[in-house]
């Protein structure tokens, strides 16, 4: 039996509708993602499943005794109480238990102690406990803060950790993974794929989306399309559903003007009216006045300012501790860093929460003084900042206040623009361009703070956390131009395939002051990392996870040389062989770097304006000197990791 049933639901705030006579139904064992862009309604319909908000028109039917718990984007301001007394809230009389037996717990007092583990095990509540106990730990929260007194990043992590541990028929989730780190969102998914049968969320972390989802909704322009697939299979399927639009609306919009023509044609050219073909004109004229079209896509360009030196940041055994400085005793954020970041160079930056990859930036741009050794910065630095806290933009100004400070144009890679048409192309309206930003979404205030960014010329560009409440479309258009993005950037996020996608190299805060530097992105680092051991304080481990990891890969028992037995010798040929995989691998920096300059300078070539005067073939050319170029650097980094892997082998045989 069905859980949920919507029958011809709609939904509008005045302007067209969110919802426009929609119906599916949610199973039990469902995992349900529901996807499209910023404000397409996505918000909505989950608070008119919960309950919440009330339809215009049509009905959504429940099954008898259903629980439903939902987490929204919104933080409930009524809340009071410590972190633990509002997450048992979701749990009911076994909730006040357990939070009696945690203040039983803290206090001290055995005899009130002895009474509340009486109660929880007369209500079978030992297990719900467990779970309390585990997301608020999991979840980074301090059990005995007061609720009130919490960021509103911290407040969504407690209603998260109460939706959780409620135990409900049906689990609402709104973007759960903003203001998690990687290893809180690892626990997430872990938890719910053990724990929660039927669940419905919306998430913009596409890592998350692909683990999660069994079915996924889409909402477009008022209507939903329904796709029980996965993730990739729907964005090939969605793309192939858009061409078929596009082209029947063409033809569509071709029979129209056809007809618009013969209406408007003289009474010579026709010595009767159709008045059939004139009432089918007007229902043509009807149904092109009722289409919605898509909305477009943002159009990001980043402003590249003069070229930095060579050397952008180099740190030599430089250490940062909280507090006063070097005490004894005191927290290390980090210790004995040697980095050097180069020009072009694309670096993502892991840790938790609190680990201080933000003071660590600071430091690297010579805003913060270390507390011990030396940070030297390049020259002809031009750094554009992404705050994560949105602390530039004053909420009582407009939109196009907040980018253009009070003119009406801005000017972008030398050319000059109108304010309203720059804001377009981030998908701000007219009227939402001169709205204040205090009205405006969490996505709608990212995409203004890019917006913003993205006026100023830069070589070297620090992004904190630039990812949360984008949807898709407007992520991978962010990191198609970050991926292009001539200069330095140095990125933290944990939104992992974000970072796989953009990354060159990545920063990880492994604990106790320890911050080591992996090749590659999220996934790379996943299979350099050494293999966390019972002392170890890593990142990844630091914590008791509850995500299944890989299995060991073991080799078949066979018998093995003993320690003493001499190692075989190479043949002939693999001597050889290894001898020129040597050379080869020596010959690679250089190479590399050669084709870099050469890409380098036919970049040059194409940003310069007057080989557009020339004939097209000019252009052309070296247009395709470029792809080329590119391709030749892209399969040299191939053959070098193959090159390096077959040497290994060598050795480990020899």
């Amino acid at each position: 039996m069905a859980l949920f049933s919507v029958n011809n639901l709609s939904m509008s705030f005045g302007g067209p509708k969110l919802l426009d006579s929609i119906s599916f139904q949610i199973e039990p064992g469902q995992r349900v993602c529901l996807v499209g862009r910023n404000g397409e309604g996505k918000s909505t319909l989950l608070r008119l499943l919960s309950g919440d908000l009330t339809p215009d028109s049509g009905d959504i039917a429940r099954s008898v005794g259903l629980t439903v718990a939902r987490l929204s984007q919104k933080v409930p301001e009524e809340l009071t109480g410590t972190v633990y007394e509002v997450v048992t809230q979701g749990l009911g009389e076994v909730g006040r238990h357990i939070a009696e037996h945690h203040k039983a717990l803290e206090s001290g007092d055995m005899d009130r102690l002895a009474e509340a583990q009486t109660a929880l095990s007369d209500a079978c509540g030992w297990e719900a406990l467990s779970d309390v106990d585990a997301a608020i730990s999991r979840l980074a929260l301090n059990p005995n803060q007061n609720f009130e007194d919490l960021s509103g990043g911290l407040k969504r992590r407690a209603l998260l950790a109460r939706a959780l541990v409620g135990n409900p028929d049906v689990l609402l989730l709104d973007e759960p993974t903003n203001h998690l780190d990687i290893d809180s969102i690892a626990w997430l998914e872990d938890f719910l794929l053990r724990h929660v049968r039927t669940l419905i969320f919306i998430t913009h972390d596409r890592m998350f989306l692909r683990r999660i989802a069994t079915r996924i909704i889409e909402l477009d322009r008022g209507k939903l399309a329904d796709w029980s697939c996965d993730y990739d299979t729907f964005l090939e399927r969605k793309e192939a559903l858009l061409a078929s639009e596009e082209k029947s609306w063409a033809e569509f919009d071709k029979k129209l003007a056809r007809e618009e023509v013969w209406v408007r044609q003289g009474v010579k050219a026709r010595r009767t009216r159709n008045e059939g073909r004139v009432r089918e004109l007007k229902k043509l004229r009807e149904e092109r006045a009722r289409r919605r079209e898509r909305t477009g896509t943002a159009t990001i360009i980043v402003q590249d300012a003069e070229r930095s030196g060579k050397l952008v940041v180099e740190a030599k055994g430089v250490s940062h501790y909280w507090g006063d400085g070097h005490l004894a005793g005191a927290t290390p954020v980090f210790k004995d860093l040697d980095l050097s970041i180069m020009r072009g160079d694309k670096l993502g930056l892991i840790g938790p929460n609190g680990a201080g990859k933000t003071t660590l930036i600071q430091v690297l741009l010579g805003r913060i003084k270390p507390t011990t050794g030396i940070v030297r910065l390049g020259t002809n630095l031009e750094v554009a900042y992404f705050d994560q806290h949105r602390e530039e933009l004053d909420p009582n100004k407009s939109v196009r206040e907040s980018v253009a400070e009070g003119s009406d144009q801005v000017t972008i890679n030398g050319h000059v623009r109108h304010v309203m048409g720059y804001l377009k192309d981030f998908l701000f309206s007219s009227d939402r361009a001169n709205s204040p930003v205090r009205v405006l979404s969490g996505g709608e205030r990212n995409r203004l703070l890019l917006a913003r960014l993205f006026t100023r010329p830069s070589n070297v560009l620090v992004m904190d956390e630039p990812t949360n409440d984008l949807d898709a479309e407007t992520l991978e258009l962010l990191e198609d131009r970050l991926m292009e993005y001539p200069g330095t950037l140095i990125l933290v996020s944990h939104d992992r395939a974000f970072l796989n996608n953009v990354v060159t190299s990545t920063l990880v805060f492994e604990g106790d002051g320890v911050v080591a530097e992996y090749v590659g992105g999220y996934d790379d680092w996943l299979r350099q990392r050494p293999a966390p051991t019972e002392s170890s304080t890593t990142y990844a481990s630091s914590k008791p996870l509850l995500v299944k990891q890989p299995a060991q890969v073991t080799a078949p028992t066979s018998p093995t040389p003993s320690s003493t037995s001499k190692p075989r010798k190479l043949s002939f040929k693999e001597q050889r062989e290894k001898e020129a995989l040597a050379t080869e691998l020596a010959e690679f920096p250089a190479r590399i770097e050669a084709l870099e300059t050469e890409i380098a300078k036919t970049t040059e070539r194409l940003a310069d304006p007057e080989l557009y005067k020339k004939a097209p073939k000019v252009m052309t050319a070296t247009r395709n000197e470029l792809v080329a170029l590119e391709e030749e650097l892209e399969q040299a980094f191939a053959r070098w990791e193959e090159a390096e892997a077959r040497l290994n082998e060598l050795n480990a045989s020899a």
